[in-house]
């Protein structure tokens, strides 16, 4: 297995950690335990670094990688890449303004925009590890 396999599972286990921690942040929140909420937010965020560092040096060392396939598969991949990509340009700032919101206590302001951070923070995750295993396993 190439380096390059190597940090491509590394992302997806990354963005499959990610949005676990999101889905139980939100458990949390939900339940009313505040700090177990901020923990586990505080990892998905600390993770989805770690994906974006891995992912950089991934791309750094091995470029783009095509979709091998075609027909209505390739399709499929194609609009879960593009939906993916263009909503993961936006999770950064998206997730530190939700952060940043919360952590000058502005609860208010926070649920606001958490309502649209966390599905989509967990849409780019989840679909994260879609386009692994399309890409990776079943082209």
């Amino acid at each position: 297995m190439s380096i390059g396999d190597r940090l491509a599972s590394l992302n997806a286990f990354l963005n499959g950690l990610s949005a676990i921690l999101l889905f139980l942040g939100w458990r949390s929140v939900k339940a009313g335990k505040i700090f177990r909420h901020r923990a586990f937010m505080g990892s998905a965020f600390v993770v989805s670094i770690l994906f974006l560092i891995s992912y950089l040096t991934r791309f750094y060392l091995t470029g783009t990688h095509r979709y091998p396939g075609s027909g209505p598969m390739k399709t499929l991949y194609l609009g879960i890449l593009l939906t993916h990509t263009l909503l993961a340009a936006t999770v950064p700032f998206l997730a530190t303004r939700t952060i940043y919101l919360a952590w000058k206590n502005r609860i208010a302001s926070h649920r606001k925009i958490a309502r649209f951070t966390l599905p989509i923070w967990m849409y780019v995750s989840v679909t994260g590890v879609v386009i692994y295993f399309m890409l990776y396993h079943f082209a």
